[in-house]
């Protein structure tokens, strides 16, 4: 369900509007008549990380880091900057 209130109306009941939130119900507060806020529930959050939950699910290969084979000059266009060694 969803109610609508005036800024004068949620001020002056504001403990009300938030037993109805608590209630499941959602409140539109306008201004106007014109919606500028809503007073809805806190939707539950996923549980929070566990460090270490998938601990031996992942591999890391000893030569993850060595350099990838597409890098090489070889493999590269010969315009590409990158192919001449820096330094």
């Amino acid at each position: 369900m969803e109610t609508k209130v005036n800024v004068h109306e949620a001020k002056t009941h504001l403990s009300r509007l938030l037993a109805q939130v608590e209630r499941g119900e959602r409140v539109i507060i306008a201004r106007a008549g014109k919606p500028i806020a809503t007073l809805e529930p806190i939707v539950d959050r996923a549980h929070r990380r566990i460090p270490g939950r998938d601990k031996g699910k992942i591999v890391i290969h000893p030569n993850f880091d060595e350099p990838l084979s597409e890098f090489e000059p070889d493999f590269m266009h010969p315009g590409d900057p990158l192919r001449e060694p820096i330094g």
